[in-house]
């Protein structure tokens, strides 16, 4: 076990080693714009990195440096810490400020961002782990499925021992009846009958065809772990679940069903099958919850919405209320977690609003000591709109594009029709609500809207071309007026 860690450690530093340039860089690819808010995060995951190689005394004193994002919405805030969160492979939870103020005066407990946490931990660990089985799982489901197309002579002998106290209530105490005790003669002859030299000698060349893939459409039965569904027992409190088929732990026996599939299919089935059995969930919960400790990020999005602007009355008893529930978590706490007790003093925290009608300083003096650095983001002007719609590896152009392409349709923008979009996003955010870079989504999806419908009656060559003149032809009558945002949204 120890050299599979050490085996994954080095992928794990490349990552975490990167300059903040080449963080910024990657984060280039898909971000257009707000340098500032991607070199403050980009040093953040630095000094993540700096701090790992200090002694273990250095290491617990130096707390990581929250910050604290402003800006309109749709400008990039949460698509930097998503992808900071993918860049370095860490356990990323978003959560909305507002959630935990809805009913009432006290909303979702606010130790459910911290179990959310542990949960996407478990499944980044999980998934690293099983990697790691697949190779020895192939070999095992290889067996089973050469032992399920020619069975070898390994038969359960009568009188076999229960293997659980329950087995001697389910089997009758291990008592047989004639019949099978006269089935299990007939089959014991038959093996004995059959030169084991025939059967191995059949079952090398199952083994060569299945190497050579000449036998993946056959059909076998296979057995399968009966897992039963519905079996959750919810006490209504967050992460308190129980699963009845635990409250006996091991005692009980593992169910197992038969299930006839293709080779191709039950080659994937046992392949996760013996992956599983294979991990050991212990240890994969304890390096989840260090990873989770160590290098979880937390976006707290809309904090600006329970910011009190002044007073005591009404709701703003319940904003200053979830913030100084949010305080503890935030300077360093321990939350129970169905997996243990979890750290929160080394989990990076990145609060997000646009505030609009309040202000960072109108959040409690102690929580904003917690987000000591703070950064502005920019409204985007039309030259961060043609960017987008043309720069990012997923820009919302090439998406589109791809999507009409399975159904034959060729299409393409032209500079001036990028241009014309860009300029009218622009004028409508000005004009109306500022919503940011999604402005381009609900101008695309109306500007496309009839070519999506209207697939199956286009030309041969599913050529089309959009033009600054199909742009205006779209929205000339609503290009001049001031409601124009109401024919769009």
């Amino acid at each position: 076990m120890e050299t599979a860690i050490q085996s994954i450690a080095p992928k794990e530093t490349k990552v975490q080693s990167m300059t903040p340039k080449e963080i910024v860089a990657e984060l280039d690819k898909y971000i257009i714009g707000q340098d500032e808010a991607k070199k403050s995060v980009a040093i953040a995951l630095r000094n993540r990195y700096r701090r790992s190689l200090l002694p273990e005394e250095m290491r617990e004193e130096i707390t990581p440096k929250n910050i604290l994002m402003m800006g309109p919405t749709g400008c990039g805030k949460t698509e930097i810490a998503r992808r900071l969160a993918k860049l370095m492979k860490a356990p990323f939870v978003k959560v909305e400020a507002t959630k935990f103020t809805e009913v009432g005066y006290v909303g979702r407990d606010v130790d459910s961002m911290i179990r959310d946490l542990a949960e996407a931990s478990i499944r980044i660990t999980k998934s690293a782990k099983l990697e790691e089985k697949y190779d020895i799982a192939d070999k095992i489901a290889e067996e089973k499925i050469i032992e399920a197309i020619i069975p070898g002579n390994k038969k359960k002998e009568a009188g076999q021992k229960p293997s659980n106290p329950f087995d001697f209530i389910m089997n009758s105490g291990g008592y047989q009846s004639q019949k099978q005790q006269y089935e299990e003669g007939q089959d014991k002859k038959n093996e004995e009958a059959k030169p084991a030299s025939d059967i191995e000698m059949a079952r090398e060349q199952v083994k060569q065809q299945l190497e050579q893939g000449l036998l993946e459409e056959q059909f076998i039965e296979i057995e399968v772990a009966d897992a039963p569904k519905g079996n959750q027992l919810d006490m209504s409190n967050e992460g308190m679940s129980i699963a009845i088929g635990n409250i006996f732990g091991d005692m009980m026996p593992q169910k197992t069903k038969k299930k006839r599939v293709r080779v191709k299919d039950a080659r994937k089935i046992l392949r996760e099958q013996e992956a599983q059995n294979l991990l050991d969930m212990d240890q994969v919960a304890d390096e989840a919850l260090e990873n989770a400790e160590q290098n979880g990020i937390i976006f707290i999005d809309e904090i600006d919405k329970i910011a009190s602007s002044g007073g005591y009355s009404g709701a703003d008893v319940s904003r200053e209320g979830v913030q100084r529930d949010i305080l503890p978590i935030v300077e360093g706490s321990v939350v129970n977690t169905k997996y243990g007790p979890m750290k929160t003093d080394h989990i990076l925290f990145i609060g997000a609003g646009a505030f609009h009608t309040s202000k960072p300083t109108d959040l409690i003096p102690e929580l904003q000591g917690r987000f000591p650095i703070r950064v502005e983001l920019n409204n985007l002007d039309k030259e961060d709109f043609v960017k987008i719609l043309t720069v990012p590896e997923n820009a919302i152009t090439k998406q589109q594009q791809a999507l009409l392409a399975t159904e034959g349709i060729n299409l393409e923008f032209t500079d001036d029709s990028i241009d014309e979009i860009a300029e009218m996003s622009f004028l409508m955010n000005e004009q109306t609500e500022n919503i940011g870079a999604r402005r381009l989504y609900t101008i695309l999806e109306k500007l496309l809207e009839d070519i999506s419908f209207e697939i199956p009656e286009t030309g041969d060559d599913g050529k089309i071309s959009i033009d600054r003149e199909f742009v205006q032809s779209k929205f000339e009558d609503t290009i001049r007026r001031d409601d124009m945002d109401k024919y769009i949204l």
